[in-house]
C-alpha cells in the first residue's frame, strides 16, 4: 500500500517537470492484443454522471483529468491531486454484483450465441432462459427456442442464474450473456426480489465491469488527445466507487446514475479497455479500506477533495473473490521500484487466468532479458516474454531462448 502525494500547485497551470515528477504507478498498455486494438474508431460521445446533487460533484473532475493528462500529468499525479490523502492498494481478482435498475420489475429472459447453462441443464445456441424470482430465494425457469418461440423446458430452481459456458472473466462476445431486445453482459444474469418486486442481477468480475463503466463515464477518444492517463484515473475510480458501494442485500451496486451508468457491453472501446487492464486491481484507499471516491464532470476542473467526508466499504482483503479465477500471485523482482503498480508480464497473467491458465504458477521473479530487449517470468508450463515491440505474452521455453543472444 502507498500513500499518493498531492502536487503542489494550481491544476493545470503548467505541464509537471518530468524531473521532479513521482514514478508512475500506472502502466501504459502491456498486453500485445490491448495495444494493437488501440486503433479502432471512437465512440464519439458519453453521459457524464455527477455524484451530488448540485452537478458539480466532489472528487475527481473528468474535465479537470483531461486537461491535467493533456499537460502532462500522469494518472498517480491526477489522483493524488483530487484525493488528496489516499492511498493507492491492490486487490485480487474479485466479483461484483450489480443490480440492472434498467430491467427493474420484469423477468429476466436472456440467451448466448454460444450457449449458456440454467438450472443444471446447458442450453444451446439458438434457446432462450426466462427466469422469474421466487420468495424463496429460487427462481421458476422457463426455456424457449428464441425469445418467444417454443417452449422447450420448464420448471424451477434454487440457482436462479443463467451462467455463460465459461465462467472466467474476459471471455469473447458470442460468450456474452444477452437480454431479448436489449444488451450483452459479461459474467452471469440472476434475479432477485425486493419488497415483492423482480430485480435482474449481474454478476461479473470487477475487470469487466469496468469495461463498460468507463466509456460510458468518460470518452474513450480522449485517448487519441493525449489525454490517455485521465482514463486510467477514471478506472481507478470507478473500480474504487463500485466495490466500496453495498446498496443492496442482493447487489452492491447499481447500473444507473444513481451509482455508476453501465451500460453492459454496448459501448466498450479498445482504449479504454487499454486503460482498464493498465490499471488491473488498483484501488483508492482511506485507513486501509476502500474509498468511496465520487467524481463529476465539474466544468471549471474540479477542486481537491476532503476525503474523511467520503463513505468507505470494506477491507480489500474482505471483498468476495473471483472463485473462478485464482488470485494472481505477484513475485516481484526486487530491483522493481515498490512504488509501481503490477507490470505489464503481471497483467497478461491476470489475463489468462493466473494459475488456472495453461502456464501454471510461477516458479520464479520477473528477469530481464539480455540487452535490455525487455522481461521474463519463468512458469510451470511456459514463459512470459514482455518487449516494447511485441508486448507481453505467453512463449515457450525454445522461443525465448532464441531470444537470448549467443555469448561471442
Amino acid at each position: 500500500m502507498q500513500r499518493i502525494h498531492r502536487r503542489r500547485g494550481r491544476r493545470g497551470s503548467r505541464a509537471p517537470d518530468p524531473a521532479l515528477a513521482p514514478r508512475p504507478l500506472l502502466l501504459a498498455c502491456g498486453a500485445l492484443a490491448a495495444c494493437a486494438l488501440a486503433v479502432a474508431v471512437a465512440w464519439p460521445g458519453a453521459p457524464y454522471r455527477a455524484t451530488t446533487d448540485d452537478g458539480h460533484g466532489r472528487g475527481l473532475s473528468q474535465h479537470g483529468a483531461f486537461e491535467s493528462a493533456q499537460d502532462g500529468w500522469d494518472a498517480e499525479q491526477i489522483l493524488a491531486h483530487y484525493y488528496p490523502g489516499a492511498e493507492l492498494g491492490r486487490i485480487g481478482p474479485t466479483l461484483l454484483r450489480v443490480r440492472l435498475q434498467t430491467q427493474d420489475d420484469s423477468s429476466l429472459d436472456t440467451y448466448a450465441d454460444a450457449g449458456a447453462i440454467v438450472a443444471g441443464r446447458a442450453l444451446e445456441p439458438g434457446q432462450v432462459a426466462h427466469l422469474t424470482p421466487l420468495p424463496d430465494g429460487g427462481a421458476n425457469v422457463l426455456v424457449t427456442l428464441g425469445c418467444d418461440g417454443e417452449v422447450v423446458w420448464q420448471g424451477a430452481t434454487d440457482d436462479p442464474w443463467v451462467y455463460p459456458i465459461d465462467l472466467g472473466p474476459n471471455r469473447p462476445p458470442a460468450e456474452h450473456l444477452k437480454l431479448c431486445g436489449g444488451t450483452g453482459y459479461r459474467g452471469a444474469l440472476g434475479v432477485a426480489l425486493e419488497e415483492g418486486s423482480a430485480r435482474t442481477v449481474n454478476e461479473v468480475d470487477v475487470e469487466d465491469y469496468l469495461l463498460g463503466v468507463v466509456p460510458t463515464e468518460m470518452q474513450a477518444n480522449w485517448a487519441d488527445k493525449g489525454a490517455g492517463e485521465a482514463l486510467r484515473a477514471q478506472a481507478v475510480a470507478a473500480r474504487s466507487y463500485a466495490l466500496a458501494e453495498q446498496r443492496y442485500d442482493y447487489a452492491q451496486t447499481c447500473d444507473s446514475t444513481d451509482c455508476q451508468v453501465y451500460p453492459g457491453t454496448e459501448r466498450e472501446d479498445p482504449r479504454t479497455t487499454a486503460a482498464v487492464a493498465a490499471t488491473a486491481g488498483t484501488v483508492l484507499l482511506r485507513d486501509g479500506h476502500l474509498l468511496r471516491s465520487e467524481y463529476s464532470a465539474a466544468p471549471d476542473g474540479g477542486e481537491p477533495a476532503d476525503i474523511d467526508t467520503f463513505e468507505i466499504g470494506p477491507l480489500p482483503a474482505d471483498l468476495p473473490p473471483n472463485p473462478y479465477l485464482d488470485p494472481v500471485p505477484v513475485p516481484r523482482d526486487p530491483r522493481v521500484d515498490a512504488t509501481e503498480g503490477p507490470t505489464a508480464i503481471q497483467v497478461e497473467y491476470h489475463r489468462i487466468g493466473g494459475a488456472q491458465s495453461a502456464v501454471g504458477t510461477p516458479v520464479g521473479p520477473e528477469l530481464d532479458l539480455p540487452l535490455g530487449a525487455g522481461t521474463y517470468q519463468l512458469f510451470a508450463n511456459g514463459v512470459i516474454v514482455a518487449t516494447d515491440t511485441l508486448g507481453a505474452q505467453v512463449v515457450d521455453f525454445d522461443t525465448l531462448l532464441s531470444m537470448i543472444p549467443e555469448n561471442p
